[in-house]
């Protein structure tokens, strides 16, 4: 029989906020892209981004431990430690044993790797530093998540471009659901603002160099010309059900659905036929036990690109036929930014603060939606509703899709 799984624990460090602050701003509809700040980009076409500012690793960890890590890991270590804090976990009361963690980076270290190969260059091999292969690795925010909480199950990092963060908690739901964990913890963290990732980034033609900030993440408008990259972390405490009633745990909402498809078409392109994604969504419902007309709320991937969007509204229509018209769909990276590897988890926990607070968030910055996508898009003021399941998806490079459905915990 499979079993419930239940969010007991959110922590999210993201460019309009962490902690509790994060969801207030993205019911303000608040904008977190700025001009950069952590590097000169006189010489670079794209000058914004969404950056985490004022980001203190020290109310987190131990500074010498913090200067062990790349600020990706950082990010991790700091939004597990909220997650953890807010479930009210005692996390040496749980079998170490069906304790794990599944969590992702879609880039990993790449400031650590920037910085090492700028010193190896200029001073040589014997000055880069000595913590510089494990500061880089993609996996070891989660191997320090475990270490920091002892949890000695499965211990995995997904890397799925984009889909990342979503990958690493519908994985996690499954191990809970299949009876071999009762406690992960899940999300994903991106630091990509870098030179290189965003020059990298430029030349592929997929962000915004607006200047005008606000006018540069603006998913479904018929003037989207890109994304702006951002950096994060989202990650979520899951439990087995029953695990969460005996220890009195407070409990936000249920995971009960997931889907992963691959596009299997280009490796950054999406397939504009999208049945990858639409299969996606698909099979997220249909593990959960639900119809299409049960979904109120669809967070979307929505990264302000002209194929992306017009693909994953495809999809949409697709799956949710006639009743997509009462859909809200709304992309709260027109606050946010895209986060990459983070996106997905930041995303759901937006999904389940939604479902939870009874409110559906906007997609800020909307002048006019491109008319050949035509759903309701939740331009630029939020919506007080009361409904009971959210869907959210998450698509990478390379044909990633996952799609999680959440569900109004009731008891």
């Amino acid at each position: 029989m499979k079993r419930r799984v239940v969010i007991t624990g959110m922590g999210v460090v993201s460019p309009i906020g962490s902690g509790d602050i994060f969801w207030e701003n993205v019911k303000k509809g608040k904008c977190g892209i700025d001009f950069i700040e952590s590097f000169d980009t006189s010489d670079f076409s794209v000058k914004i981004a969404a950056e985490v500012k004022d980001f203190d690793p020290t109310l987190y960890m131990e500074k010498k431990e913090s200067k062990r890590m790349d600020r990706y890991s950082q990010f991790a270590l700091a939004a597990a430690d909220i997650a953890v804090k807010n479930s009210g976990l005692d996390t040496k009361e749980v079998d170490s044993d069906r304790f794990g963690c599944i969590v992702g980076s879609a880039v990993g270290g790449i400031h650590t790797i920037e910085e090492e190969h700028v010193k190896l260059l200029k001073k040589g091999p014997n000055k880069v530093s000595t913590f510089f292969i494990p500061m880089m690795l993609s996996n070891m925010a989660s191997g320090l998540i475990a270490v920091k909480y002892q949890a000695k199950a499965v211990n995995v990092s997904t890397v799925t471009a984009c889909a990342t963060g979503a990958n690493a908690i519908g994985e996690s739901y499954k191990r809970i659901q299949d009876g071999i964990c009762d406690v992960m913890i899940a999300g994903g963290a991106e630091a990509a603002i870098t030179p290189c990732s965003i020059a990298g980034f430029t030349v592929l033609t997929t962000l915004s160099t607006t200047t005008d900030t606000n006018r540069a993440s603006i998913p479904f408008d018929k003037d989207r010309h890109g994304f702006v990259m951002g950096e994060g972390a989202g990650v979520m405490v899951l439990e087995d059900y029953d695990h969460a009633v005996k220890r009195g745990a407070k409990i936000y909402g249920e995971i009960v659905g997931y889907g992963a498809t691959c596009d299997a078409y280009h490796m950054t392109s999406p397939d504009p036929s999208s049945e990858g994604a639409s299969k996606s969504m698909f099979n997220a419902i249909l593990d959960s036990g639900i119809q299409p007309k049960d979904i109120t709320y669809i967070n979307a991937h929505g990264t302000s690109t002209l194929y992306n969007d017009k693909f994953e509204t495809q999809a949409i229509k697709k799956v949710f036929k006639e009743i997509s018209k009462n859909l809200y769909v709304s992309s709260t990276k027109s606050m946010t930014g895209h986060l990459l590897g983070a996106a997905g988890a930041v995303e759901a926990i937006i999904c389940v603060k939604a479902i939870e607070d009874s409110f559906i968030p906007a997609t800020i910055n909307h002048k006019e939606t491109d008319p050949e996508l035509g759903l309701n898009f939740v331009p630029n003021v939020g919506i007080t509703k009361e409904f009971d399941y959210a869907l959210s998806n998450a698509f990478g490079f390379g044909g990633h899709n996952a799609t999680l459905v959440f569900k109004k915990y009731k008891g």
